[in-house]
């Protein structure tokens, strides 16, 4: 029996995020394969130094999804939100991911470290995982996100 390849996500945090990027890569690492763009420590640093190349790698398909981690979420949020094709959803209940991956075709889950307990990112985190777009009228909608020009 082949073995079936690991799903692979990009997972980044700043200095508030650092100890809760650490829990989901030990807690799913047997399940997902993660690229991790840092940081690699609790040091300040800036959210965009790995919001950016996370974002890059969603974009061109080396990973599948992502998940970008802050303080509050809204920093880290809004930066990969800059990129053409990320759809990021901060997320701070489980239900609220659900509906990203269903209705929004979320391809980044945004957390905010400080709001919410490890336990509950880490059912954020499956809830994201196992749940998939489920197109008709919210195709629509989603073509509507990535296709305006003001």
């Amino acid at each position: 029996m082949e073995d079936k390849e690991k799903m692979k996500i990009g997972i980044c945090a700043d200095h508030a995020g650092y100890k809760l990027k650490q829990r989901i890569i030990e807690t799913y690492g047997d399940a997902y394969e993660f690229h991790d763009f840092g940081t690699h420590n609790e040091d300040s640093m800036d959210y965009p130094d790995v919001a950016h190349p996370l974002s890059v790698a969603v974009q061109n398909n080396k990973v599948n999804w992502g998940i970008a981690i802050c303080g509050s979420g809204n920093g880290i949020n809004m930066t990969v939100n800059k990129h053409d094709g990320i759809r990021s959803a901060l997320c701070w209940r489980v239900d609220l991911a659900e509906l990203a991956r269903q209705h929004n075709n979320a391809n980044v889950l945004a957390l905010p470290a400080r709001f919410i307990s490890e336990e509950l990112a880490l059912e954020i985190v499956n809830a994201f995982a196992i749940n998939d777009f489920e197109g008709g009228r919210h195709q629509r909608r989603v073509d509507k996100i990535c296709g305006f020009s003001g």
